[in-house]
C-alpha cells in the first residue's frame, strides 16, 4: 500500500500532523510544493517546510484559505 500523501495533487492546500522527535506533535497547514515517498514539502505562511515521510501521522486536504480581512478602519 502507498503512502496517501503521494495521491495528493500538487498546489493542493493540504494540514499534516508530524510527530517531533518528543513525542509531542505539530501541524503543518499550507499549499502542497512536492510530494514522494520520503514525505512532503509544504508552503506555510511562515515559509517552506519539509516533512519526511517518517514523521507523517495523519494528513489530508482541506479547503482553499478564505480571503483576508480588509484592515481596520481607524
Amino acid at each position: 500500500m502507498s503512502d496517501p500523501w503521494t495521491s495528493w495533487p500538487v498546489g493542493a492546500r493540504v494540514v499534516v500532523r508530524r510527530r517531533l522527535a518528543d513525542g509531542r506533535y505539530s501541524d503543518v497547514l499550507g499549499d502542497l510544493l512536492a510530494t514522494d515517498a520520503a514525505g512532503v514539502r509544504v508552503r506555510t505562511r511562515a515559509g517552506d517546510v519539509d516533512v519526511p515521510g517518517a514523521e507523517i501521522a495523519i494528513g489530508k486536504l482541506v479547503p482553499p484559505a478564505p480571503p483576508r480581512r480588509p484592515p481596520r478602519a481607524t
